[in-house]
């Protein structure tokens, strides 16, 4: 060795340790042959402490066996370049066993001994800490955006559609997306998203695949990670995060990122994202309320409008029904005439079932519940129902064994399962199938969803093929004279009343509906464990006719003199006046008065009620017979003491009128 090669290796072991970075030689089989003291004060080992020791006994375990792998491949084609890739940050050990981010460079070194391996190690916790604290900005400003965006929004739809450029942008991902969850239907639909290809943006084909993590934060509303590996086949994706999307603590949707990048989603990411879903959460949930407040405001102002208008609407049928019966007790030798007047009173007839349907929206028709058997019940409409749907309509009825009884009014639950029916095969005119479908369901807390209170309930569901409806047409389903049938094809009161009994009930009604894909409409109704009663038997005709004297006060003077004349025609006295202060004067002064009978509304501010209560202080022991074209459930005609008024629904025909007359006359004499 010539001084000349002696100068240039004292040189080299010079500029070897004077390098800032810590270097370290290692052979073919990755063992260390040379370390400087950076590395040794870097890796925590005395003076020559990493000679001889495996390269991969600096790197955490997790990562040794892969590391060997990568050793040989290196080798294999040695060149100048970093370690890792993707600005992936590695992972020293040191030999007390704590782990740092570091940088390496390698080179290979072609020696006497054949080729060795030069790793230039860097501890970049400063750095790291540095960026991390500029992303930690990043993310805060972009939160801040949000929060701004929903002052400066016009409404929430523009925030949550503009929400995945943001937060694209601020993670430097290149796919994100907002889906969400139906409620009823466990449909999915993909809300707002960016960097999503049409062909790959069906939710519903990523829940065919039963590995699919997002079933599992839809079903139990955990966030999901994956550090490494693909999502749903979207070409490119190395990692992703899934966060739920909760209303209540019931997964609603899930927020979704999706990155080029593996390990892509830290701990300052997933934060980040958990914010990002606690506010997108928290406006669906808000439009969603108010929607809900809204269409339930809507329905009440309607129901409200609907029963005043059945009110006026039987006291005029009742004034009709009244003049033509009187005619026809007068054209008794007439046939002709009798006809007329028999059409006209079927008319009267047709007019009291409508007004009985708009009763039914606003929750204020007399229901009669009893305990009935849902199984029995849907044998009997069912049988029906083949024979008039059509022989282009498949019916399926799905009654299982064991389910409870309902309390319910039979009459009406007949009614509403043959208009829904009716309505599906409108929906299917080239034919199709329906099927009802019966299921005990619980509710353990109260349901958001369906406002139901906890408790069992026995649901009915109605679904059939046909073409289904728009959101806007759903959204109106149940209004009131609301029709998508051609002209003179429904009334748009058949979903209407349906929607109140069930109400009324003490249930709910929920229609869910796809154009193309046919609709459901869920009924909910109590369940109890009481025993069916025995029916009713055949009626028997209640004598009428009587000579005492009867207060009739009524403030519509029409409708008054209808219900005078039915019963002088029976036989009866009769005084009328039009309001409570003129019907108290009468029954202080006139001791005669056997009965009170009062219609629930005495014009502005008069109550029938209130009448009856005042006459009952007065006079104990007199009959009330109360007379409404509605009867509103919260003034229920009782005393509040256990005794209770019988109530007479407009209009009513002189045979009715009479025999509640004469029935509550006769119970006091008993």
């Amino acid at each position: 060795m010539n001084d000349r090669t002696r100068k240039l290796d004292a040189l080299n072991a010079v500029l070897f340790e004077a390098v800032p970075d810590a270097l370290i030689i290692a052979d073919r089989e990755g063992l260390i042959g040379q370390a400087n003291r950076h590395a040794e004060i870097l890796f925590g080992a005395p003076e020559g402490g990493l000679i001889g020791l495996s390269i991969e006994a600096l790197m955490p375990e997790a990562y040794r066996e892969r590391h060997r792998a990568h050793r040989t491949g290196y080798m294999a084609a040695p060149r100048v370049r970093p370690m890792g890739g993707n600005d992936q940050a590695m992972t020293g050990r040191k030999l007390d066993g704590s782990e740092f981010p570091i940088e390496i460079a390698l080179s290979p070194i072609a020696g006497a001994d054949g080729t060795c391996y030069l790793a230039s190690v860097r501890d970049i916790s400063d750095s790291q800490r540095a960026r991390q604290a500029l992303v930690r900005a990043r993310y805060d400003a972009a939160i801040a955006r949000l929060g701004q965006s929903a002052l400066d929004a016009r409404n929430e739809d523009d925030v949550i559609d503009g929400l995945p450029a943001s937060l694209a942008q601020a993670l430097e991902v290149e796919r994100v997306a907002i889906l969400i969850l139906d409620p009823h239907s466990r449909e999915i639909d993909l809300r707002q998203s960016i960097g999503l290809r049409e062909d790959w943006s069906h939710p519903s084909r990523w829940l065919e695949d039963p590995n699919n993590p997002l079933r599992t934060v839809l079903n139990e509303g955990r966030s999901a990670i994956l550090d490494n590996g693909g999502f749903a086949g979207i070409p490119g994706v190395a990692s992703a995060a899934l966060l739920p999307l909760l209303d209540r603590g019931r997964p609603m949707g899930a927020l979704l990122a999706l990155s080029s990048q593996p390990q892509r989603f830290d701990h300052d990411a997933q934060h980040m994202l958990q914010s990002a879903a606690l506010f997108a959460a928290g406006l669906i949930q808000r439009r969603r309320t108010e929607e809900e407040l809204a269409h339930a405001q809507r329905l009440d102002a309607v129901g409200q409008l609907t029963g005043g208008i059945a009110h006026d609407f039987n006291n005029l049928l009742t004034v009709i029904s009244g003049s033509l019966q009187l005619l026809e007790a007068e054209c008794g030798d007439r046939p002709e005439a009798n006809e007329l007047i028999g059409n006209a009173l079927r008319s009267v007839g047709r007019g009291a079932e409508l007004t009985g349907k708009l009763l039914a929206f606003a929750r204020r028709q007399r229901l009669s519940p009893r305990v009935l058997a849902p199984g029995a019940l849907l044998e009997d409409v069912a049988f029906m129902l083949r024979r008039t749907l059509g022989e282009s309509v498949q019916l399926a009825i799905d009654c299982p064994d064991g389910l409870p009884s309902v309390y319910a009014d039979a009459g009406q639950l007949d009614a509403a399962l043959v208009n829904l029916s009716l309505n599906a095969r409108d929906a299917m005119p080239r034919g199709g199938r329906i099927d009802i479908v019966l299921r005990e369901h619980w509710v353990a807390d109260n349901d958001p969803a369906r406002s139901l209170t906890p408790g069992r309930y026995v649901m009915i569901s109605v679904i059939d093929t046909g073409h289904g409806m728009t959101p806007e047409v759903l959204a109106r389903a149940v209004d009131p004279f609301f029709t998508s049938k051609e002209a003179g094809r429904g009334s748009g009161l058949g979903l209407s009343m349906v929607y109140g009994f069930v109400k009324q009930s003490g249930g709910h009604l929920q229609i869910d509906s796809k154009l193309g894909y046919g609709t459901r409409v869920d009924l909910y109704l109590p369940a109890t464990d009481a025993e069916r009663g025995a029916e009713g038997g055949e009626r028997v005709a209640l004598p009428m006719a009587g000579d005492e004297t009867i207060l009739v006060v009524e403030d519509e003077a029409e409708v008054a003199a209808i219900a005078s004349a039915f019963l002088r025609s029976l036989g009866y006295q009769v005084r009328i006046v039009a309001g409570e202060d003129d019907a108290m004067t009468v029954l202080r002064s006139e001791p005669k008065i056997a009965l009170l009978f009062t219609d629930l509304m005495l014009g502005i501010g008069g109550s029938g009620l209130e009448l009856a209560q005042q006459a009952r202080a007065l006079r104990p022991d007199l009959p009330v017979l109360l007379t409404s074209g509605y009867a509103d459930p919260t003034q229920a005609p009782s005393l509040g003491d256990g005794a209770s008024f019988e109530l007479l629904r407009k209009p009513y025909r002189r045979e009715q009128l009479g025999e509640a007359i004469r029935r509550n006359l006769d119970r006091r004499t008993n």
